[in-house]
């Protein structure tokens, strides 16, 4: 009768292990990391309030002539689009910094984050974060400092399994707050 090999890890604990992610960045990617961090500083209500304010601006010289002057239509539909675009401009600015480096290999560990790609690596420590936020296909990273200056959005896409979402969630889990 055939003895099981003793030395299998197949029902080993591997919540401690690192979890590896390869994938090339996108400006979706970005985007979202972008609209994780206008959620929390509330910066999506400021847009808003921006954009009430220039429709008012626009909507009460309509009002009071009857008509709608051509200039400054055409102003306020140019103010709109910049401020509704303005995140897809930054993560399209964001995108010619990284999309020319090649594949990215992330590796999140214990120690921290790990990112190599054709030019360059760079390694983070859990201390740089204030907390992560998951959304439908990506895991975001905010840093401490007050402006959220450095995300780390890391795309599920590039991990090598599904079930390797759920131990990179525990592992930041582990390590920094969700926000």
């Amino acid at each position: 009768m055939p003895q099981p090999h003793q030395g299998t890890d197949q029902g080993a604990d591997r919540s401690n292990d690192p979890v590896q992610l390869v994938y090339l960045p996108k400006p979706a990617d970005t985007l979202v990391g972008l609209r994780v961090r206008e959620r929390i500083k509330r910066m999506h209500l400021v847009r808003g309030a921006f954009l009430a304010l220039f429709a008012a601006v626009w909507l009460l010289p309509v009002v009071a002539r009857g008509r709608a002057d051509v200039v400054q239509t055409a102003l306020w539909l140019f103010i709109v689009l910049v401020i509704w675009g303005y995140p897809r401009i930054q993560a399209a600015h964001v995108q010619r910094i990284v999309g020319w480096q090649g594949e990215y290999h992330v590796t999140v560990s214990e120690a921290g984050i790990s990112c190599t790609n054709d030019h360059s690596t760079l390694t983070q420590n859990w201390s740089l974060f204030q907390g992560h936020r998951e959304t439908a296909g990506h895991f975001v990273l905010l840093s401490r400092d007050p402006n959220i200056m450095v995300l780390d959005v890391l795309p599920k896409r590039g991990l090598s399994a599904p079930g390797e979402a759920d131990r990179l969630r525990a592992l930041l889990d582990r390590n920094v707050a969700r926000a």
